[in-house]
């Protein structure tokens, strides 16, 4: 982690870039590359081979879903990819979590908000925007039958396993994880290490998709959980 962080743009606004890139290199984070399209995003990805790539969804010639599929499959030491979207674009959440994006960013994101959640997902975490995960709930229980699903077997979890997975799912961080649990946070860092390798998964954000799709936890366990956590 003592290496420069390197981060790929993917965006056809030339004003989106421009801030951004001003963003990032005030903070010390170098952009190496800059798309305009998602065909330029995958050839510049395996290009320059940044640590994150920041992805707009809607693209000329192969929108940013189409390209994170393409980034993140059939190759060694890839990226993290951070979706790039508006709030009314929530539909293609499913669908880009389920290509492995590490997690959105709304795109009127604060400078601040912008460089700490490349900073997260570098470091191997994920995010959701709160905006976005709430939506995001919503959609897991009004989608049809014919949406792909991430299968999982929960059977090779133990029941501490479960119980943190289940909580990570309804929004709890860390930190509150360990209040809750009565537990050290490199505990609970560790179940959640745990968890991911077991499962096969990628990062948080697709634990969180496991979760829902097993039916560990449901629409409205999330705000539940939060208020609980807030009273003790």
């Amino acid at each position: 982690m003592t290496e420069p962080l390197r981060v790929l743009l993917a965006d056809d606004q030339t004003l989106v870039r421009t801030g951004f890139r001003l963003i990032l290199r005030a903070d010390g984070i170098d952009v190496v590359a800059e798309a305009t399209n998602g065909t330029e995003a995958v050839e510049a990805a395996r290009r320059t081979r940044p640590d994150v790539v920041l992805m707009d969804v809607r693209m000329p010639e192969m929108d940013g879903l189409e390209a994170t599929r393409r980034i993140l499959t059939g190759a060694r030491d890839t990226p993290r990819v951070i979706i790039l979207t508006t709030f009314d674009l929530d539909r293609y959440v499913y669908a880009a979590l389920s290509a492995g994006a590490s997690g959105f960013l709304l795109k009127d994101v604060a400078p601040e908000q912008l460089t700490a959640a490349v900073r997260t997902v570098r470091a191997g975490d994920a995010l959701l925007a709160p905006a976005i995960t709430r939506r995001l709930v919503q959609r897991f229980t009004q989608r049809g039958t014919d949406t792909d699903a991430l299968h999982r077997d929960l059977a090779s979890l133990t029941p501490r396993e479960l119980e943190v997975l289940g909580l990570l799912a309804r929004g709890l961080s860390n930190a509150e994880l360990a209040t809750r649990l009565h537990l050290a946070e490199a505990t609970v860092k560790t179940h959640v290490a745990r968890i991911l390798a077991k499962l096969g998964l990628r990062d948080r954000v697709q634990a969180v998709i496991v979760a829902y799709e097993t039916g560990l936890v449901s629409a409205g366990a999330r705000e539940a959980a939060q208020q609980s956590t807030e009273q003790t």
